[in-house]
């Protein structure tokens, strides 16, 4: 089994005060906005170390994805060991939106590492708010980056500054939408702030 190790500068962040559920439309599920502590993890600080492996494939066989409806980027969760089985937090497949990235993501990976990573502080939320309700790590790419670079767009994406973030569980279609890493070509594609906005 593999986990990911995460927390790239563990900062107090809160979640944004908007509307807490809706129904996206009769018959669909329901969309729900979450207080949620981001955090990023790279090809350099995967477990393995330079890889892209991970341990819930759905729609993509390694991290990876364009962040839209149709391929949303991976993101790893929290989890628990129950009666053996690994069980995480959100169910494989869970779609995510987050504002501040622009970006569809889905479950596909567990956070945490370690020998005992279902103890870890993604499952935990330790190190997060007493507000957050989901610790989100979310795959930032960086194999053609360096490690440095790719540290720094992690602790962009944890945002440190004490910034508010948003996360939109089972989001509708039709979110604006950055296409591609969160790092690419030596940028890294974040700061849009908490506000949903429509393509």
């Amino acid at each position: 089994m593999i986990y990911k190790k995460t927390m790239m500068g563990l900062s107090v962040i809160l979640a944004a005060a908007i509307p807490a559920t809706f129904m996206a439309s009769a018959g669909a599920v329901t969309q729900t906005n979450l207080n949620a502590y981001t955090t990023g993890y790279s090809y350099f600080d995967n477990t393995p170390p330079g890889s892209a492996s991970i341990s819930h494939p759905v729609l993509h066989k390694k991290a990876g994805g364009k962040g839209t409806y149709a391929d949303p980027v991976t993101v790893a969760v929290g989890h628990s060991i129950i009666n053996g089985k690994d069980v995480l937090d959100y169910k494989a497949g869970t779609r995510f939106y987050i504002p501040n990235l622009r970006k569809y993501f889905i479950v596909e990976d567990t956070c945490g590492d370690g020998p005992a990573p279902q103890n870890g502080l993604c499952h935990s939320l330790t190190k997060a708010p007493k507000t957050a309700k989901v610790w989100l790590d979310v795959w930032i790419g960086g194999a053609t980056g360096t490690r440095k670079a790719t540290d720094d767009c992690m602790s962009k994406v944890t945002d440190g500054n004490g910034a508010i973030h948003t996360a939109i569980k089972n989001p509708v279609k039709g979110y604006k939408v950055v296409s591609g890493d969160i790092y690419l070509n030596g940028k890294c594609r974040t700061g849009y702030g908490n506000t949903p906005v429509k393509s």
